[in-house]
């Protein structure tokens, strides 16, 4: 057994520190005037920053083979966690969607721990079956996909269920999946998006207001038209740390979703390029874990877990900058929230137990 992978871990602590204090900086107006109290996200994050650093501690030591042997019943408590949170009285609406179980003040999401779920899933499935056949060996786990997939857009959650969705199918690639069947499914795929939007038309706004923010600058356009305001002008290193303008009630909630916003605006170039660096290194480690696993289901599981963090955090900046429609996708690491920053954490504790073999 070699030691832990310290640079990605470096990497992690690094940016989660650096994440506290943008929220701080970000949430500090809106939590005054709201609970009287800046330092209201900060404390509340900063308790699940704690709780994650012993969760990456404890998941570490933990052998990698242990999910191999459960993937059953862990996927099977994603599935039931994610119909109980459909219940009324048993999940809590929170920004117009089922999707949090409430808990005091605190709410934990079950879709996002679906996301490490399928992915163990899918790298004992790969493991165990050879992918040439394409009606016994890739439908059934993509049935089961798509009944996670189904399960979390009833809440709706659709950038979760878009990252869960793009993750596995990228690991069914990398497993020797043929080509033709990829674009197939991309046919289909884009007739699944045009049949939500049919059934949502809310969807059809979001993307009209990413085409042409401006031609509905109060409404559906207005978050990407707040953050590009707090991006473009932020220069080579910023209004300075505490400074930012949009945060004074221009950006809604700038701790969450747009953060990323408030760390250019505040610290221009300088500070998105720590983010990228950190990012990029956390990321570049962990597909290198993943290359150099013997192990078959040590590198699935790697590769599916890094993966599906650094396209999280691909579509939360595409989405900041004006490239895609609002997701609803957080930035890991640095957004608030404590399911998203748990299950990163989790993540990252099961890459650098793969990184000892």
């Amino acid at each position: 057994m070699k030691k832990i992978d310290k640079l990605i871990l470096i990497s992690v602590v690094l940016i989660s520190l650096f994440g506290l204090l943008m929220i701080y900086s970000s949430s500090s107006v809106w939590a005054e005037y709201k609970f009287n109290d800046p330092y209201k996200f900060l404390k509340t994050q900063g308790i699940f920053v704690i709780i994650g650093y012993f969760i990456i501690y404890i998941i570490s030591k933990i052998n990698y083979q242990i999910y191999f042997k459960y993937s059953n019943i862990i996927l099977l408590g994603c599935i039931i966690l994610l119909i109980l949170v459909l219940i009324p009285g048993i999940g809590s609406v929170r920004n117009g969607s089922r999707s949090w179980f409430g808990i005091g003040s605190f709410g934990i999401q079950p879709s996002e721990f679906a996301k490490i779920g399928i992915i163990i899933f899918t790298a004992k499935y790969l493991t165990n079956n050879k992918m040439k056949d394409i009606k016994h060996s890739v439908f059934p786990i993509l049935s089961v996909v798509f009944l996670i997939f189904g399960l979390i857009m009833l809440q709706p959650d659709f950038g979760t269920g878009i990252i869960i969705v793009v993750t596995i199918i990228v690991l069914l690639f990398v497993s020797g999946v043929k080509m033709n069947f990829f674009i197939k499914l991309g046919i289909l795929g884009l007739i699944g998006i045009v049949a939500l939007i049919i059934i949502a038309p809310y969807r059809l706004k979001r993307i009209v207001s990413f085409v042409n923010p401006w031609a509905d600058p109060l409404g559906s356009g207005f978050q990407i038209i707040q953050s590009l305001y707090a991006i473009g002008p932020s220069g080579l290193l910023g209004a300075g740390l505490g400074n930012s303008v949009q945060k004074h009630f221009y950006l809604p909630e700038p701790q969450t979703d747009f953060i990323f916003s408030i760390i250019s605006e505040e610290l221009g170039f300088m500070g998105v390029l720590i983010v990228t660096t950190l990012f990029i290194t956390i990321i570049y480690r962990g597909i290198k874990i993943s290359i150099y696993q013997k192990d078959n289901f040590a590198k699935y599981l790697s590769f599916g877990l890094i993966f599906s963090l650094a396209f999280q955090t691909i579509l939360n900046l595409m989405v900041v900058v004006g490239l895609i429609p609002v997701t609803g996708v957080t930035l890991p690491f640095l957004s608030y929230g404590g399911s998203s920053l748990l299950v990163s954490m989790i993540n990252i504790g099961i890459i650098l137990n793969i990184s000892k073999q």
